[in-house]
């Protein structure tokens, strides 16, 4: 029998009486036993259209013979007999019931996701889950659920916006801090890229100019002068990206001097509790790219972070593929550090929230919804 974690909620019509119903249908399915079931909390609905009303919300342990796919199934079956309606995404609804952990399964298909995507972020989903399992584990933050919900009750929380240059970090990461009323910081200094990205073609550089990004990018995260308001911190970088682009570029020979010296400039650090990684594809890497030498002379900030913004750029079509493509593969190289098994990667944050960043509007909503359902 597998365990495993359900988030239950409902903010349309007689919320406590369909929420009891939907738990009574989940109790006598075949196959599946109710383990535990925490208590109802009233909250603000976060994202989605405006106007709509507070939630209940809660969560129960079950222990199961289903396998993902079909139990998934089976709560789809209990929120379509209770009438939800799937017509706007984070609209309201009559129950909602979302599968956030099956034991210790991390799983990624196009109509399930295991851990919950969402759930690392989302108080009115993590305080009902400790209530009752508290110590079910989270694989990707290496953690356990009690661990998620003190790691967003810190007194003040460190956010930070990820991605590659062109994935729109900095404009995500001023709207999230103006709509959260977050402190905002933004990287003075440029990551240092040779071409605009990292290279893999061992024609290296000298280590200084990435300790010294390091140590600019740094200072406003020192732990001696971290700040105590409840609002947080917004930073549009994560200062381990450093190490990530830098093992690209710096020679093989310097690497384990360069670590050293890393390592201790980011002791000193505030490391992020919450990352948001802005996931791009190669094409719109490349269709962004392509603007930046649009608006080579025009004074545009728009992706001001990717090459090509001055007169001397070439727009030559190669040259763009070639860095969409090394641009893309340092997106899946950073994924892979942020969530590196803690025993490695210590400074890693335990929650980590993938967005889609092709539009960046839509992309701005989830990040600042994701932020607004830590409080």
């Amino acid at each position: 029998m597998a365990r495993c974690l359900i988030g239950c909620g409902s903010n349309l019509g007689k919320r406590r009486e369909q929420l009891d119903l939907a738990l009574d249908l989940i109790r006598f399915m075949p196959g599946v036993e109710m383990v535990a079931v925490s208590r109802y909390v009233e909250t603000r609905p976060v994202g989605g259209p405006p106007g709509q009303s507070c939630y209940l919300n809660g969560a129960c342990l079950l222990e199961t013979d289903l396998e993902p796919h079909d139990l998934l199934g089976a709560l789809m079956a209990v929120e379509h007999t209770l009438e939800r309606r799937r017509d706007e995404r984070w609209g309201e609804r009559t129950v909602d019931l979302d599968m956030l952990l099956y034991e210790d399964l991390v799983l990624d298909t196009p109509d399930l996701t295991l851990p919950h995507p969402r759930m690392a972020t989302r108080r009115f989903v993590l305080e009902p889950s400790a209530e009752i399992a508290a110590d079910l584990p989270y694989p990707p933050g290496a953690c356990t659920v009690r661990d998620l919900l003190d790691n967003i009750s810190v007194p003040h929380p460190l956010i930070a916006v990820v991605g590659v240059p062109g994935c729109g970090a900095s404009e995500v990461a001023v709207a999230v801090a103006d709509a959260t009323l977050a402190r905002l910081v933004r990287r003075d200094v440029p990551m240092p890229m040779r071409f605009g990205v990292g290279s893999h073609d061992g024609m290296g550089i000298d280590e200084q100019p990435w300790l010294a990004a390091a140590k600019a990018w740094q200072k406003p995260l020192a732990v001696a002068d971290w700040h105590d308001d409840p609002h947080g911190t917004v930073t549009d970088y994560w200062l381990d990206a450093i190490p990530v682009v830098a093992a690209g570029a710096i020679p093989k020979g310097s690497l384990p001097r360069f670590h050293d010296a890393f390592d201790r400039i980011a002791r000193e650090t505030v490391a992020p509790h919450v990352a948001i990684l802005l996931e791009v594809s190669k094409d719109e890497l490349r269709d962004r790219l392509a603007f930046r030498r649009r608006e080579a002379g025009r004074h545009s900030d728009v992706f001001a972070d990717l090459p090509g913004g001055d007169a001397v750029a070439t727009d030559d079509a190669a040259t763009i593929d070639r860095e969409a493509e090394a641009l893309f593969q340092l997106q899946q190289r950073l994924e892979r550090r942020l969530r590196c098994p803690a025993d490695r990667c210590p400074r890693a944050p335990k929650a980590v929230i993938t967005i889609a960043a092709d539009d960046l509007a839509t992309a701005t909503e989830e990040a600042t919804a994701a932020v607004e359902a830590m409080v």
